[in-house]
Formats: C-alpha cells, sequence, structure tokens
C-alpha cells in the first residue's frame, strides 16, 4: 500500500513537473553566494564614501568661498563707512560754505551801500566847495589877499577831491575783492558738489557690491546646507549599508553553518515524507501570507522551500517544526498566520500546498526566500528572489 502512494506521487509530480513547464514558468538566475553579496555590499559602501568624501571636499569649498566672500563683504562694508563719512564731511564743508557765502553776499551789499553812501557824500563836499553860499568858486579865488592864500585854497580843494577819489577808490576795491571772494566760494562749492556726486556714486556702487555680495553669501549658505543634508543622506546610507553587510555576513555565517550541516547530511526524499492532516491548512495558510499577491507558480515555490527544509537534515523535518523555527518565517512570529489560520487560505494557495506536498521544485534545492533586492540574486519568480 505504501509502495502503491509513492508510485502514485511520482506519477502526480511528473504529471504537475509537464504542466508547469508546458505553462509560464520564471527563468532561472544565476545564484549569487553570500559571499559575493558581502563583496558586492563592500563595493557599494566603498562608492558610497567616496560620494560622501566627494560632497564633503565640496562643503569644505564653499566653506572656503563663504569665508572669502564674508572678507571682501566686511572690506566692502569698512569702504562704505568711509564713503559715508566722507560725504558727511563734504556736506559740512557745502554747508560751512553757504554760510561763508551768505555773509558774503550781505557784505558784498554792505559794501555797496557805502560806496553809494560815500559818493553822494563826495558829490555834497564837492557841491558845499563849489557853491558855498552867493560866492561861487571861482570869486572866493578871485577874492583872496594874496597868492599864497590862492594857493592853499586850491591845495585844499585838490586834496579834499583826492582824498574822496581814494576813499571812493577803496570802497571800489573792496567791493571786487568781496565779490572775488564771492566767486571762489562758489567755485569751491560747485567742487564739493562735484566731489559729493562722485562719493554718492562710489557709495551706490558700493551698496550694489555689498548687496550682491550679501546675496552670493546666502546663495552660497544655501548650497553649504544642502551638502551638509547630502552629507547627513550619504551618512545614513552608509550606515544603512554598514548595518546590511552586518546582516550579509551574519547570514553569511548562518547560511555557512546550515551548509556544513546539510552536507554533512543527507536529504530525503519528498516522498519519503510524513505529513500531519493539519499540515495541508498550515502550509496553504503560509502560502498565502508569504504569496497570496504572487504568480500561482510563486506560490509552489514557497511551498517547496518548506518542503525542501524539511527534506534538508539541517532543518526540522516536520512542517510544524520548520514553519515556526525561530526568525526564519515572519508570518508565524508576527500572528498573521495564526489570524490566517482561524480564517483559512484561498483555492489557489490549497492547490500550491499540494503540489508542493507532492514533490513539485520549481526552484530546485533552494532553502531561503525574500523580496527582491539587488544584493541577492537567484531564482526571481514575480516578487521574491529564491535562493
Amino acid at each position: 500500500m505504501r509502495r502503491g502512494r509513492h508510485i502514485i506521487n511520482r506519477i502526480l509530480s511528473f504529471a504537475v513537473t509537464v504542466s508547469l513547464l508546458t505553462g509560464s514558468v520564471a527563468i532561472p538566475v544565476c545564484a549569487e553566494t553570500t559571499s559575493e553579496k558581502i563583496k558586492k555590499a563592500e563595493e557599494q559602501k566603498k562608492a558610497t564614501e567616496e560620494q560622501k568624501k566627494a560632497i564633503e571636499d565640496k562643503r569644505d569649498d564653499l566653506e572656503d568661498t563663504r569665508h572669502q566672500l564674508q572678507e571682501y563683504l566686511n572690506k566692502l562694508n569698512r569702504e562704505l563707512e568711509e564713503i559715508s563719512d566722507n560725504l558727511a564731511e563734504i556736506e559740512e564743508r557745502i554747508s560751512e560754505k553757504e554760510i561763508e557765502i551768505d555773509q558774503t553776499r550781505l557784505d558784498i551789499e554792505a559794501a555797496k551801500r557805502e560806496e553809494i553812501r560815500q559818493y553822494e557824500m563826495m558829490k555834497k563836499r564837492l557841491r558845499v566847495i563849489y557853491e558855498k553860499g552867493d560866492i561861487s568858486l571861482f570869486q572866493a579865488f578871485v577874492q583872496t589877499s594874496n597868492y599864497s592864500d590862492f594857493l592853499n585854497k586850491a591845495e585844499y580843494v585838490g586834496r579834499l577831491e583826492e582824498y574822496d577819489r581814494k576813499m571812493f577808490d577803496a570802497l571800489v576795491r573792496q567791493r571786487k575783492i568781496i565779490e572775488e571772494k564771492e566767486r571762489v566760494l562758489e567755485a569751491e562749492i560747485e567742487q564739493l558738489n562735484e566731489l559729493m556726486d562722485e562719493a554718492k556714486a562710489e557709495k551706490n556702487k558700493v551698496s550694489t557690491l555689498v548687496s550682491s555680495t550679501s546675496g552670493t553669501i546666502a546663495a552660497t549658505d544655501g548650497a553649504i546646507s544642502a551638502a551638509e543634508l547630502e552629507q547627513k543622506a550619504y551618512e545614513s546610507e552608509i550606515k544603512e549599508q554598514e548595518e546590511n553587510l552586518a546582516a550579509l555576513k551574519k547570514q553569511l555565517e548562518e547560511e555557512k553553518a546550515l551548509s556544513e550541516r546539510a552536507n554533512r547530511m543527507a536529504w530525503s526524499n519528498a516522498s519519503d515524507l510524513g505529513f500531519e492532516v493539519s499540515d495541508r491548512e498550515l502550509l496553504a495558510c503560509l502560502i498565502y501570507c508569504e504569496a497570496g499577491n504572487q504568480p500561482y507558480i510563486g506560490q509552489v515555490a514557497v511551498g517547496s522551500v518548506v518542503i525542501n527544509r524539511m527534506r534538508s537534515a539541517a532543518f526540522p523535518n516536520t512542517m510544524v517544526g520548520v514553519i515556526y523555527q525561530k526568525r526564519q518565517f515572519s508570518p508565524a512570529g508576527s500572528g498573521r498566520l495564526a489570524t490566517r489560520l482561524s480564517l483559512g487560505a484561498t483555492e489557489s494557495c490549497y492547490r500550491a500546498a499540494d503540489e508542493a506536498m507532492a514533490g513539485v521544485q520549481p526552484v530546485g534545492n533552494c532553502l531561503f526566500f525574500r523580496t527582491v533586492i539587488p544584493q541577492i540574486q537567484g531564482t526571481i519568480i514575480g516578487g521574491h528572489v529564491f535562493y
């Protein structure tokens, strides 16, 4: 009876295998060893460290540039302060010159008035001399008692005229001196205004440079912040890669230990395995939790991994022992499997469990599977890689 059941199982296994080969099957990918994964992980980590070093150098260059820009900005601010002080000094000098001009203009007006006054007084004196009472100047000279008296009178009149002329000429010269002073002051103010215009232009130029440099510093600060964020991202990536590398190394040790045990121990045939009545339900529900959204052949492959472990002496030889082995199948440890057992699996998961228990091996003797990641290569079916 047992021999007949084995024959039936083998026939069924052969028939299922033929049906799988004639249908859609995954193209196997050459499995990558964990040592190769570690080598690749180390290369990726080295590449990330080089990228991190490059961004650190870039950040250092940006900080040097910012330091230079800040020094330039400080220099510009000092120049701007000096120009502002110079402008204030020029404005003060212009103000003083304007006060001087105002005073000079008052002096000119006073000189003109004095000139007019002196001129009027000179005319009055001449009238007094030439129109004295009823006697004309000629009569006054004629009536002199002697020639000496005549000369004295003539000398007096001449001196008086000369004095008036000198006084008038002095006033005219004084007015001209004051007017010349006004012209000089106005020329100085014009020069000061030109200096002020030049200083204002220079101030505007420096102010523009200050604004431009401040904007460049702000942009450099932004670039530095971006570089720091990128650096932190690389640091986080390196940390993640280190953790992944540590996990791969740990996995390598575990797999080495399992492989050594497997090499020392024999593999049994699927037909030689003994199954409990509840094993079908347990395997179907595990397949649902691990591959319920995967292609049908992927569901069979997950069941096949469980059967392969039962066949290997490196693992427990019971369905319950394999599935509930510590840190092997996450649904068993998280409680998802227990929930699914209370609800049952889908029809395809039950069929996949039946085929796996019958010995169908779409992934050969693979003992592991996980979500596809670049670090692990193997037989890819749907979203899983089997290795």
